[in-house]
């Protein structure tokens, strides 16, 4: 009897052993206390932070920027200034070398001094004669236009001083020009434009003394011949 017992008893230990295996092989572990997520699951979230998440909520999406046009530095809008300068330096290089070449547009009244006061010193001196008229002398008058004009300057004096010879025995007519001013437009070896200012004084000497004055602007052609220079064109700037 003992030894049945015995061995009823222990199949059942047998069973309840083989139960309790199996019961620990089915069921998921259970999460040990005061430690963090299961190393074996890396995946895992806390809860805390998925309540946080949800608190939260969806982030909203970022609002687009609108392009910036990209701006040029200093440094390159210098280089751009340099580059525009130097190709208007060589231009310049350039035209002035194509002037100087031309010889029909050499002009040194700015770099012949000698030259260019040689010729207003004495175009001063031409027109201060061949302007200046008294009916006492005529052919003092007469001697200066010999002297200092050639060319056409000689028709269009006799023509702007015809009256003043006219009128002058009648009205014992003095006329004397004074040139206040002159410079030179250009200079090219032997040829010559001057810009002349002169004042003018008119006294009649007859029954009643009167005397008016003037001023005139006109230029002149000059050209050197025999070692001085003589008016060659005469222009009022009339038409």
């Amino acid at each position: 009897m003992s030894t049945t017992r015995h061995l009823v008893n222990r199949q059942r230990r047998l069973a309840t052993v083989a139960a309790a295996e199996r019961t620990a092989t089915t069921a998921p572990p259970r999460p040990r206390p005061g430690r963090g997520p299961d190393p074996e699951k890396p995946d895992a979230v806390p809860d805390e932070a998925v309540a946080e998440d949800e608190e939260k909520g969806e982030p909203e999406p970022e609002k687009a920027t609108p392009r910036r046009r990209p701006r040029l530095s200093l440094p390159a809008v210098l280089c751009v200034l340099t580059l525009l300068l130097g190709a208007v330096a060589a231009w310049a290089f350039t035209s002035a070398a194509g002037l100087r070449d031309d010889p029909g547009r050499q002009n040194t009244a700015l770099t012949d001094i000698s030259r260019t006061s040689e010729v207003k010193g004495q175009i001063t001196e031409a027109v201060g004669a061949v302007f200046s008229y008294d009916y006492a002398s005529p052919t003092k008058a007469e001697a200066a236009v010999t002297k200092y004009l050639t060319g056409k300057a000689v028709q269009q004096h006799a023509d702007m001083l015809a009256e003043v010879r006219a009128q002058a025995p009648k009205q014992k007519l003095v006329l004397t020009t004074t040139v206040t001013d002159s410079g030179v437009e250009m200079l090219d070896g032997d040829r010559a434009r001057l810009l002349i200012y002169a004042d003018q004084r008119n006294t009649r000497t007859g029954k009643s003394e009167e005397t008016t004055y003037a001023a005139a602007m006109f230029s002149v052609d000059a050209v050197r011949k025999g070692g001085s220079w003589r008016i060659s064109a005469i222009d009022t700037f009339t038409r």
